[in-house]
């Protein structure tokens, strides 16, 4: 695969077709209190009050300017303790299986995770944050401001999920997934 910024796939207006390859690099990493993903939380909401830090590669901390502004941001990242993927799976609040992509699973094709994590403060590359659901050593592929009025719906279907169960919240990691 021949590699181009993201501005010449723009210009050229060249499509991605299933199943071809894309690479992505860490921008930085998190560090957090569990070394291992059993009997940590399987969402941030479940991560409350637990802190960490993104340790952001030095070459892309001009791209933190603003963050600061911010209460919460969404961390996009690899499952990298995530050892197989498989489009049927039985998930941490179920016993029956469901298709991966109704779930929120780390064993996917793309092992790529999604964490809405409080934003405490920054000290140059170094973002402080809170309420977290993350394994120590996870790669960052992106950082994104949460917006509640363009990322927060209310009413909505939410499948075979326990609708308003606080078991979303106590739930933690058996470990199956990796």
């Amino acid at each position: 695969m021949t590699e181009r910024s993201a501005p010449e796939y723009s210009r050229k207006g060249e499509e991605h077709q299933a199943g071809e390859e894309i690479c992505y690099r860490p921008i930085g990493v998190v560090h957090s209190p569990f070394s291992d993903p059993g009997g940590m939380p399987i969402q941030s909401r479940g991560g409350e009050g637990i802190r960490g830090t993104v340790e952001v590669a030095p070459e892309y901390e001009p791209g933190l300017r603003d963050i600061e502004g911010f209460s919460r941001i969404i961390l996009i990242y690899h499952f990298h303790r995530s050892h197989a993927s498989s489009l049927e799976v039985i998930p941490f609040l179920d016993t029956v299986p469901h298709g991966v992509f109704a779930t929120r699973a780390p064993a996917r094709p793309n092992p790529i995770g999604i964490s809405v994590v409080r934003l405490e403060g920054r000290k140059g590359n170094i973002l402080f944050i809170r309420d977290i659901d993350l394994v120590d050593g996870t790669p960052v592929l992106d950082i994104k401001p949460y917006l509640p009025s363009c990322d927060s719906f209310s009413h909505e279907r939410t499948g075979w999920f326990p609708e308003g169960d606080p078991i979303l919240i106590t739930t933690r990691s058996d470990g199956r997934f990796g």
